[in-house]
């Protein structure tokens, strides 16, 4: 797997550092201040804006130990937003440096809800949008075959919907901000719950949570108090997906600030999806396209001398259960030599020794 050159890498690092101050900027204007809350023990930044009623609008920032998000509420003031220079390096990266972007359909969607404040309400991009960003993230070169998508997925943890006291404005109007043809899908097992959202194009937004509980909660929506009116479907296995995911930038437009899953999650994650794809040729196909996301990033992982955190990720999943051992295995058997190879690499062990107990 050829990597990206240096001086490509560090510009991605230096344009996902700025989209991040721009974002950061945008969400909380110089008139307002922060403010520490504590709860359950652990203190929290949040932002109170004054409204003309003369009463503050407050909103969820994130952890006081998060470094990153502390630092920047020290600098607010001193943080300017450049579009034109951003934009000029996300061309420079797309075109010269060969990293990845998502369709432009994707990307619109992808910023109508960031700038609407999704991540910065800990949701994470998951999905083939997501994998785009892995290119960039990771300094390799990735095939576009393995980034076509024709939907859009996010997921948040229901306790970090439920706790974090604040909300989106309508999801609905968010998106329809993008197309106007937007419209809520009822949930099949609850009608008065939504938890996706499709176009005349039959584009699909769908926002997801982790299933921990009983299997009796699998294909219900759960309500999600921080996404504007929006329900999630629950998922068995997500909970992995998406624990401590990593703050990157899309490349689309001037950028988009993102939390995606930790690239070593999301490969074990696909192996074991793989497995619990339907038979039908629409489920074969994004099966195929599960375990060569799998593979590759696998393969770069390992290319970048990042195996330990392949090895770390896949023992975590192999040591949840039987459930999880046969996803895993289920998967390693379609999975591409190379990626396979890749994964025993990171393991230490030989290929046709990877997936036994």
């Amino acid at each position: 797997m050829k990597q990206v050159d240096l001086i490509y890498r560090t510009a991605f690092a230096e344009l996902a550092q700025r989209t991040f101050d721009a974002q950061f900027q945008a969400d909380f204007p110089l008139m307002g201040r922060f403010v520490t809350v504590p709860v359950k023990g652990r203190n929290y930044w949040y932002f109170d804006l004054p409204t003309p009623g003369g009463k503050d609008k407050r909103s969820y920032v994130g952890p006081e130990d998060d470094a990153d998000i502390s630092a920047r509420v020290k600098a607010h003031k001193e943080v300017k937003d450049d579009i034109r220079e951003r934009r000029r390096l996300v061309g420079m990266l797309l075109r010269s440096g060969g990293m990845a972007s998502p369709d432009r359909f994707a990307g619109e969607v992808t910023k109508a809800l960031a700038d609407a404040g999704l991540f910065r309400l800990r949701a994470v991009l998951i999905g083939s949008v997501a994998f785009s960003c892995y290119s960039g993230l990771l300094g390799v070169r990735l095939p576009n075959t393995a980034i076509q998508t024709g939907d859009a997925d996010f997921a948040q943890d229901f306790a970090i919907s439920a706790g974090v006291e604040d909300s989106l404005p309508p999801i609905l109007e968010v998106l329809q901000s993008v197309d106007s043809t937007f419209r809520a899908v009822p949930h099949q097992a609850d009608k008065a719950k939504v938890a996706a959202f499709i176009n005349s194009v039959a584009y699909r937004v769908e926002f997801l949570t982790g299933n921990r509980g009983s299997d009796e909660h699998t294909g219900k929506p759960s309500p999600m108090p921080a996404l504007g009116g929006a329900s999630a479907e629950n998922l068995r296995f997500l909970d992995y997906l998406i624990y401590e995911p990593v703050r990157t930038v899309l490349l689309h437009r001037e950028g988009v600030s993102v939390h995606v899953p930790a690239p070593e999650r999301y490969a074990v994650h696909k192996l074991i999806v793989a497995s619990r794809r339907r038979s039908d040729g629409l489920g074969r196909a994004k099966r195929d396209k599960d375990l060569l996301q799998a593979s590759l990033l696998c393969e770069a992982l390992q290319t970048t001398k990042q195996g330990y955190l392949l090895a770390d990720a896949y023992n975590e999943a192999w040591d949840r259960g039987p459930a999880w051992q046969d996803g895993i295995q289920f998967g390693l058997k379609m999975m591409p030599d190379t990626g396979k190879e890749a994964l025993a690499n990171a393991l230490g062990v030989k290929s046709d020794e990877v997936g036994r107990v």
